[in-house]
C-alpha cells in the first residue's frame, strides 16, 4: 500500500451506488457498484474496499467519507418509519390532522388527505402553556409527561416528537420534557424537540417537521451506525460527513439529530455541482439540471450561478416540489433545501398498462434488485432500460464498464409481450411510444422549476447528468425547445462528484417578532452577537474549523398582519431602516406591489454559515476501458446504424448526430436533429436544432 491519501463521495441510486475518490493532488478515480437494497451500506463497504484496493490506497489513508443518500426519502414514501409518539400541548392533539387548507387536487371530490405519521392514540396531550412573548402562563405538568412516557412505552414506541405551543419563544418546557422523557424511556428511543428542529412561528408547519424528524430518526440512526462500522470493518475510521437538503454538508452524528434535512440527500449534491459548472466553466449562469438514474427524474434551476432555494418542502406528494401552488399532497418540512422538483420516473421504471388498455410508465421501479429484465437478474416486467435497448440507445451486450451483462433480447421479449402484442402494434413503434410518453413525465420536472414559476426553459442550458439523464436529454431538450445541452465529464456519478465539491453548511433561526420601527439598534446587535457566536460553538463541537467560515444574515419580514414572510438579505453593518426598503422591493418584485405605508414586522434573523469546500478536483483518472460497438438505433421511422464512439474520439469540431457517446459511466444519444462537440474541460455540447 503506498501512502496517498483521499476524500471519497459515495451517492446511493436506486439500482446503482456512484463512488468518486479524490486524492491529495486533485486526481479523481469513478466507479460505479450494483446497490443493495437489503442493506445499502454493505454495497458502500464493498465498492470503497474494491476502490481503494486497486489503487493501493492505506484503508487509514481515507481521510473523509461524504455521502449522500435517499434512505430518509425513501422511508416517508414507503411508510416504513418508526413507530412514533407526539406529546404536544392540551387542546393541539389533532393538528397534524387539520393541517393547512392546502388541497393538491382542488375538484376530486374523493380527494383523500395523506394519513398522519402518528396516529391518534400516540399523540398524547401535556398541560401546559407559553405564551407567544415567551411567558409561562401554564406550568408544565410533569405527571402528565411521566403518564405520557409510560403509555408509550407500553405501545412500544420508537421514537417521540415534543411539539408545544410557542416553544419557539421559549423551549423550556420542551428541554425539562425531553429529559423526564430520557429518563422514562432510556437511551434506545428516538427523542427531538420541535423548539430544536424548527425553532419558528407555526405551530403545523413546526409539528410536522419534528414528527418526520422522529419518523426517520431511528432508520437514519441505524443506517448511519451500520454505516460507520462497515466502513470500521475494513479499517476505515474518517469522520463521515453527510449532504444535507439545503445543499452543504454536515458530520453525521448532527445529521442523525436532524434527520429530516436528510430528505432529497442526494439530488442536492447533482445540483451543487451544477453550480460549480456555471459558475467556472463557460457555460453560462442559467442552468436547469436534469439528473435522471433509475428510480426518478429531477430538475433543479440555477440563476446566475447559484441554485434556487427554499425552506417550504412537501415529501410524499407523487411529484416532491416547493410551489405554493400545489401544496397539501404530501408532508411538509419546513428546513433549508435545494429547490428540486422529482417525479418516478427512471430507467427503472415499470412499464405497464393499466385496466383501460393505456400505457403506463413508473412510478413503481425494479429498483436494483431484481432491476430492469435485460439485466437478466430475475426481473420480468418490462422497465423504461429495457426499451432503451430495443430502441439501442444503450449498449445491448455490457453496461457500467462492463460490469453489468445485458440481455437485450430478454428485454425486448418483455416489452414486445407485455405492450406490443396487447396493443397491436410492432416492437419498434411500441418502444417509441414509450419513450415519448416517459419524456412528457419527464417534462413536468424540469417545468415544475421553470415554466411553473415564469422562467421561460428556452432561455436556460440543460444540463444532463445520472446514469440516464444524458440517455433522454436531447429529447427532452426538444420537447421543451432548449438549443443546448451540456454533459458533463463524469456524468453518470456527478452526483457523487458533486459531493466532494460541497461546502460545509448550516442555518441558525431566532425569532423575533417586533416590528422594524421598534427594533432598537443595541437589541439587534445583542441578537446578532449571541447568533454569531452560538453558530461558531455549534460549528467547532462539530470538529469544523472557523477560520475560513463564510457568514450571511438574512431576515424573514412581512406586512403586519400578513400570514407569511419573505426572505431578504441583511448587512448588519447597514441601518436597521434599509431592512424595510429592502422588503418593500422584495415584495414589489415577488407581489407586483408595495404598501410603503404599512409596518413592517421583522419575524425571524437568519444566519447561515458556510465553510468553503477544501480543495478543487483537477483531473480525471481515465476510467476502466470496454468494448465499444456500432449498432441500429430507433430515432423515427426504420432503424438506422449510428457511430459509437468514446469522449476521447471528439477532434473540437462540432460533430452532426445521429451520434452515441458511451463514457463508462454513462451513454449519451444525440439524435439527427442535433450536434455534438467536446468543450476544453472535457464536457460533451450538443446543439439541438429548431422542429
Amino acid at each position: 500500500m503506498n501512502t496517498a491519501t483521499c476524500r471519497i463521495g459515495i451517492d446511493i441510486g436506486g439500482t446503482f451506488t456512484d463512488i468518486a475518490l479524490v486524492n491529495e493532488s486533485g486526481l479523481v478515480e469513478i466507479r460505479k457498484v450494483a446497490s443493495t437494497p437489503d442493506d445499502y451500506s454493505r454495497g458502500i463497504a464493498s465498492g470503497v474496499e474494491t476502490l481503494i484496493g486497486e489503487l493501493g490506497i492505506a484503508p487509514e489513508g481515507v481521510k473523509g467519507i461524504v455521502h449522500a443518500t435517499t434512505v430518509a426519502t425513501n422511508t416517508i414514501l414507503e411508510f416504513k418509519g418508526a413507530r412514533t409518539g407526539l406529546l404536544t400541548t392540551a387542546g393541539f392533539r389533532d393538528v397534524l390532522e387539520l393541517r393547512r387548507l392546502r388541497i393538491p387536487v382542488l375538484y376530486n371530490l374523493q380527494y383523500q388527505k395523506p394519513p398522519p405519521l402518528v396516529p391518534r392514540r400516540l399523540r398524547l396531550e401535556i398541560r401546559e402553556r407559553m405564551g407567544p412573548d415567551g411567558n409561562a402562563r401554564m406550568p408544565l405538568a410533569e405527571e402528565d409527561v411521566v403518564r405520557a412516557a409510560r403509555t408509550l412505552r407500553e405501545q412500544q414506541v420508537e421514537a417521540v416528537a415534543i411539539s408545544y405551543l410557542h416553544a419557539y419563544a421559549n423551549a423550556a418546557h420542551e428541554i425539562r420534557t425531553e429529559e423526564i422523557l430520557r429518563e422514562e424511556l432510556g437511551g434506545d428511543v428516538y427523542i427531538c424537540r420541535g423548539s430544536e428542529i424548527l425553532p419558528e412561528i407555526r405551530e403545523y408547519e413546526r409539528t410536522s417537521t419534528a414528527v418526520v424528524n422522529a419518523y426517520v430518526g431511528p432508520v437514519i440512526r441505524n443506517y448511519a451506525d451500520a454505516l460507520a462500522g462497515r466502513l470500521g470493518a475494513i479499517g476505515i475510521h474518517a469522520p463521515i460527513e453527510m449532504m444535507h437538503s439545503g445543499g452543504g454538508i454536515a458530520r453525521l452524528e448532527a445529521s442523525v439529530r436532524r434527520a429530516a434535512s436528510l430528505v432529497e440527500s442526494g439530488p442536492a449534491a447533482g445540483v451543487i455541482a451544477c453550480a460549480r459548472l456555471a459558475r467556472s466553466e463557460g457555460h453560462g449562469a442559467n442552468i436547469i439540471s436534469f439528473d435522471m438514474g433509475g428510480t426518478t427524474a429531477k430538475a433543479a434551476l440555477i440563476e446566475n450561478g447559484e441554485a434556487a432555494r427554499t425552506d417550504e418542502y412537501e415529501v410524499g406528494a407523487g411529484i416532491n416540489l416547493s410551489s405554493k401552488l400545489v401544496k397539501g399532497g404530501g408532508y411538509p418540512i419546513k428546513m433549508p433545501f435545494i429547490d428540486v422538483s422529482e417525479i418516478g420516473a427512471g430507467g427503472g421504471s415499470l412499464v405497464s398498462l393499466d385496466a383501460l388498455g393505456r400505457v403506463m410508465v413508473g412510478p413503481e421501479s425494479a429498483g436494483a434488485m431484481p432491476g430492469p429484465v435485460c439485466y437478466g437478474r430475475g426481473g420480468t416486467q418490462a422497465t423504461l432500460t429495457d426499451v432503451f435497448v430495443t430502441l439501442g440507445y444503450i449498449n445491448d451486450r455490457v453496461l457500467a464498464g462492463g460490469s453489468i451483462n445485458v440481455d437485450a433480447e430478454a428485454g425486448r421479449e418483455a416489452l414486445r409481450s407485455q405492450i406490443a402484442v396487447p396493443l397491436g402494434q410492432s416492437l419498434n413503434d411500441t418502444a417509441r411510444g414509450v419513450l415519448t410518453l416517459a419524456v412528457s413525465t419527464m417534462t413536468r420536472a424540469v417545468k415544475a422549476v421553470s415554466t411553473y414559476r415564469g422562467r421561460d426553459p428556452r432561455d436556460f442550458t440543460l444540463v444532463a447528468f445520472g446514469g440516464n439523464g444524458p440517455v433522454v436529454a436531447a429529447e427532452v431538450a426538444s420537447a421543451l425547445g432548449i438549443r443546448k445541452i451540456v454533459v458533463p465529464l463524469a456524468a453518470g456519478v456527478f452526483s457523487g462528484f458533486g459531493l466532494l465539491r460541497s461546502d460545509v453548511e448550516q442555518e441558525f433561526v431566532r425569532p423575533l417578532l417586533v416590528e422594524v420601527a421598534e427594533l432598537a439598534r443595541e437589541r439587534f446587535d445583542k441578537v446578532e452577537a449571541e447568533m454569531r457566536a452560538g453558530a461558531y460553538a455549534a460549528i467547532e463541537a462539530d470538529g469544523y474549523d472557523t477560520g475560513s467560515a463564510v457568514f450571511r444574515f438574512s431576515a424573514d419580514l412581512r406586512y403586519l398582519g400578513q400570514a407569511y414572510e419573505l426572505n431578504v438579505p441583511v448587512d448588519p453593518a447597514d441601518a436597521i431602516e434599509t431592512l424595510v426598503e429592502s422588503f418593500h422591493r422584495e415584495h414589489e418584485r415577488t407581489y407586483g406591489h408595495r404598501s410603503a405605508s404599512d409596518p413592517v414586522q421583522l419575524v425571524n434573523l437568519r444566519l447561515g454559515v458556510r465553510i468553503p469546500a477544501a480543495s478543487e478536483v483537477t483531473r480525471f483518472m481515465p476510467a476502466p476501458a470496454f468494448e465499444r460497438h456500432d449498432r441500429a438505433v430507433i430515432f423515427d421511422g426504420e432503424p438506422v446504424n449510428v457511430a459509437v464512439i468514446g469522449r476521447e474520439a471528439f477532434d473540437g469540431s462540432l460533430r452532426p448526430g445521429p451520434l452515441i457517446v458511451e463514457d463508462y459511466d454513462c451513454t449519451c444519444v444525440v439524435p439527427p436533429n442535433a450536434s455534438a462537440r467536446l468543450d476544453a474541460s472535457g464536457n460533451i455540447e450538443i446543439e439541438v436544432l429548431a422542429s
